[in-house]
C-alpha cells in the first residue's frame, strides 16, 4: 500500500501514531502553552503601562519647567526613572523566563519513561539557569551604581576635541 515517497512515508507514520494519540496530554501542553503566551501578554501590558506612566510623568514635568536648569533636572530625574523601570521590567521578564523554564524542565522530566536519571541533568540546568539570572542582577546593579556616581563634568574640564 506505501511506496517509499517522503509524502507516503509521512502518511504511514501518521496512520501508526494514532492509536498512540492521547489528546489528553495533547490538551495538557496546550493549555501550558496558552497560560505561558497568557503570561507574557500580561507582563508586556503592564510594563507598557509603567513605561507610558513615566513618559507621560516627563511631559508634565518638563511643561512646568520655568528655566532651564529645571528642564535639565526633569530630563535627569525622567532618565534615572527610565532605567529603574528597565532594570525592574528585566528582572520581571527574567522571573517569568526561569519559572517557565524550570516548569518545562519539570514537565520533560515527569513525562519522560526515566525521568529519576534525568534528575541530576535537571538540577544542573535548574541551577545554571538561576546562577545566570544572579550574574545578569549583579552586572544590573553594578552599572546602576556605576551610573548613579557620574557627576557631571564642569564647563571648565571638559575637553577640547
Amino acid at each position: 500500500m506505501f511506496k517509499n515517497t517522503p509524502f507516503e512515508a509521512i502518511a504511514k507514520s501518521m496512520a501508526e501514531s494514532t492509536p498512540k494519540f492521547d489528546q489528553t496530554a495533547a490538551q495538557d501542553a496546550l493549555r501550558q502553552l496558552q497560560d505561558n503566551l497568557k503570561a507574557w501578554a500580561d507582563l508586556a501590558q503592564s510594563q507598557a503601562a509603567q513605561a507610558q506612566a513615566a513618559m507621560m510623568e516627563t511631559v508634565e514635568a518638563v511643561k512646568g519647567a520655568k528655566d532651564p536648569q529645571a528642564a535639565f533636572e526633569a530630563f535627569k530625574s525622567s532618565s534615572e526613572t527610565a532605567m529603574a523601570l528597565f532594570q525592574k521590567n528585566l528582572k520581571d521578564a527574567m522571573a517569568l523566563s526561569v519559572n517557565q523554564f524550570n516548569e518545562s524542565v519539570d514537565a520533560v522530566q515527569k513525562s519522560h519513561p526515566a525521568g529519576q536519571a534525568l534528575a541530576p541533568l535537571a538540577k544542573g540546568m535548574k541551577t545554571a539557569a538561576s546562577t545566570a539570572v544572579n550574574t545578569l542582577e549583579s552586572m544590573m546593579e553594578k552599572g546602576a551604581s556605576m551610573t548613579a556616581s557620574v557627576a557631571p563634568v564642569s564647563k571648565g574640564k571638559r575637553s577640547a576635541s
